[in-house]
């Protein structure tokens, strides 16, 4: 009789009634949001202060070019010895005292430029202060030697360079770039799914061991019965968990904003003068054409299948490790050893698909690392909003369901075997005979 239903139900149902899993599903959203906003305040307030920077130009060549923002104030120091700037920048608790020697040698001004202040500047401020002080020395010297800094800049021409296909379809940076975070986005989130509730499996199958519950269900279950019943029934409850915390945390944003007082009208006139800033900037308009076209030109409907079948193929290929691994254990202290071969071929996955799909998304590593089974449901992901063809996602999910059911025959045999096994700590060895018997 075919019991796997009736053990996916109870997986399921034993999962979802757990205490911990109801208190973290509940809590979870809950603490990223409150991380989310927590971090948001942060950077509100780290955003909103007020640096005042104390400017000491003994040259007068750069003075003019520092002018106050929204961030930054300077305060201009004329007469004043060295000295006597510092102590009227520690006085006034400025951020800093950028000092500019009078040096008759531009190259050695530039040398001579300081910055003194009570605590490590912010790399950001020492940049820009860099840049304004590099620029205008550059214009000076330019100007010494008889170049005509204006003529210059009227002289330059942007290139925006148009991409097209040799089949006539035109493409851009901004297509590459929205095509990465849609690949990167799937092999991420399948990457932690199988990190999350793999781990669950694995620790059911170690804590009904351990309890000798086991012992009367293998009685009447087939272990590859029980196994699939497992990771099914585990992966269901997952899901579960998911659409609870999509639908907790979209509640938390609309709760939040209306403690803080964000009203409806609040965002419509936001977005209004969003729209009347963007239609008075043409590139910023043209830049929002291009991310909505290189988004519709993207392979939607083919992007949608490929990830349900690489997702839930992957998925299952690496849960069944994952049981095996909890069945030949007695404790989560002795995975490790076997937990490092299994999350290698997902991490070396993840840095391939980052390092290499992104610069050559149809080279040599990046194909063949989309055909390996352990590999392809990550980089394959990556790899088909660049455009694949068709024979090659059939090929690779092939090779990825026939691994899977290689792996799940392999698995069963160490489960059938290390789920009775107690007190003792298996070894690659050991594991090789448990497949044999």
């Amino acid at each position: 009789m075919n019991h796997l239903p009736l053990i996916i139900k109870r997986e399921y149902l034993t999962k979802v009634k757990n205490k911990s899993f109801i208190v973290m599903t509940i809590l979870s959203p809950i603490i990223m949001i409150a991380l989310v906003a927590v971090v948001a305040y942060l950077s509100q307030l780290n955003s909103d202060k007020v640096r005042k920077i104390t400017v000491l130009d003994e040259s007068l060549l750069v003075e003019d070019v520092f002018k106050n923002s929204e961030k930054i104030k300077y305060d201009i120091l004329t007469d004043k010895s060295l000295d006597d700037a510092k102590l009227i920048s520690i006085e006034t608790e400025s951020y800093g005292l950028l000092h500019i020697s009078k040096l008759e040698d531009l190259n050695s001004l530039a040398q001579s430029v300081k910055f003194y202040s009570e605590d490590s500047p912010s790399l950001t401020v020492i940049s820009d202060l860099e840049d304004l002080v590099e620029n205008k020395l550059t214009n000076i010297n330019l100007a010494k030697k008889g170049v005509d800094v204006s003529l210059i800049d009227s002289s330059k021409i942007r290139v925006d360079m148009i991409q097209e296909s040799f089949d006539g379809e035109e493409t851009s940076k901004i297509d590459s770039i929205v095509k990465l975070i849609f690949g990167g986005a799937a092999g991420y989130l399948l990457f932690m799914f199988i990190i999350i509730y793999g781990n669950m499996i694995m620790r059911s199958v170690i804590e009904e061991k351990t309890s000798r519950i086991i012992e009367v269900i293998i009685s009447s279950v087939k272990p590859v019965q029980l196994m699939l019943g497992k990771i099914i029934g585990t992966s269901l409850a997952g899901i579960t968990q998911f659409v609870i915390w999509i639908i907790l945390g979209g509640l938390l944003m609309l709760i939040i904003s209306s403690i803080f007082g964000i009203e409806l009208g609040q965002i419509q006139s936001q977005q209004q003068e969003m729209m009347q800033q963007t239609m008075e900037n043409p590139g910023i308009t043209m830049k929002v054409q291009d991310i909505v076209v290189a988004f519709f030109n993207m392979p939607l409907a083919n992007l949608i299948v490929a990830f349900v079948l690489f997702f839930v193929s992957g998925y299952l290929l690496f849960s069944s490790l994952y049981a095996a691994i909890g069945a030949a254990v007695d404790n989560e202290t002795d995975t490790q050893q076997f937990l490092l071969p299994v999350l290698m071929p997902l991490i070396l996955a993840v840095y391939i698909g980052i390092f290499t799909v992104i610069e050559d998304p149809h080279g040599t590593v990046s194909t063949v690392f989309s055909f390996i089974p352990f590999t392809s449901p990550v980089v394959m992901l990556m790899r088909i909003p660049f455009g694949v063809p068709l024979w090659q996602q059939l090929v690779s999910l092939l090779l990825l369901i026939g691994t899977f059911m290689g792996t799940v025959w392999f698995a069963a045999k160490i489960y059938r075997v290390g789920i009775l096994m107690y007190g003792k700590k298996p070894s690659y060895k050991e594991l090789i005979k448990w497949i044999k018997y």
